[in-house]
């Protein structure tokens, strides 16, 4: 059950606002009275948004590893009226072991997962500081933040720098009123997460190291995600919460074999 006015009147941004988490956080916003400015590459989709979730909605066609479409994305908010709330979340994953590793796969993941978020920290937080309001930045990080997986060193890597980059944000922002905080979810039913469900024998090993033996859903995240962003939350910043169903206690199981697996079946 939501507080159908706890975010009235507030204008808040959303990066990957298309599906998964961000799709989650979008409509619980709105539903909770924001008005919601979303960025995603998928123009098919928050065409379709934007069909059904009305006038307080506006989807914006944005790469979140190019500043040009970041910087536009957030000074579109001000159709709405100054900017109260920024939720991070657009994010993505190229796997594979180090030593066979890309260094364009490499430079793809940070480049989304990591770099992504500072240029979004950039400019919203210069547009609330100059504003004079203060606001929040909430920023999606991972469980991999802290615990490693085969074949994930760039994504791990990456949401460990999200990590740090929300407490340095935390620190240098707090002068302007501006709150930085993070969730790192755990497995997630998300499309990010679609190999989970497709390979025979990887979603019951996951659930085997997940103590509450099941996936998160993206509500479940952002109803964490937007805790941060309200009120209740007023004196919390620098905090990476993790949302995992308590799989931090447990670790990661080693996907090796299912990855193998995928592997050789996409070359058949």
């Amino acid at each position: 059950m939501t507080d159908g006015s706890r975010f009235a009147a507030k204008v808040a941004v959303v990066t990957g606002g298309a599906s998964g988490i961000g799709e989650a956080i979008v409509r619980r916003l709105l539903a909770e009275g924001a008005s919601v400015v979303a960025g995603d590459v998928n123009e098919e989709r928050l065409g379709r948004l934007g069909g059904e979730l009305g006038e307080k909605f506006r989807g914006v066609r944005a790469d979140v590893a190019v500043e040009a479409d970041v910087e536009r994305l957030v000074a579109e908010t001000g159709r709405f009226g100054p900017l109260d709330c920024a939720f991070n979340v657009a994010g993505l994953g190229r796997g594979g072991p180090i030593v066979e590793q890309s260094q364009d796969d490499w430079n793809f993941v940070l480049g989304v997962c990591l770099t992504g978020v500072f240029l979004a920290m950039k400019h919203e937080g210069r547009l609330m500081t100059g504003s004079g309001r203060g606001g929040t930045i909430l920023n999606v990080s991972s469980l991999n933040s802290e615990v490693p997986m085969f074949g994930g060193s760039a994504y791990c890597t990456a949401k460990a720098g999200v990590a740090m980059l929300t407490k340095c944000g935390a620190l240098e922002l707090a002068e302007a009123g501006i709150r930085v905080n993070a969730v790192s979810p755990g497995l997630t039913d998300t499309p990010l997460t679609a190999m989970t469900r497709e390979v025979p024998g990887v979603l019951d090993a996951y659930k085997e190291r997940i103590p509450f033996r099941r996936p998160a859903t993206s509500e479940e995240i952002a109803a964490a995600a937007l805790y941060f962003s309200c009120d209740d939350a007023s004196y919390v910043s620098g905090v990476n919460l993790f949302v995992d169903g308590a799989w931090a206690t447990s670790g990661y199981p080693d996907l090796r074999p299912y990855l193998a697996a995928a592997a050789a079946g996409s070359r058949e």
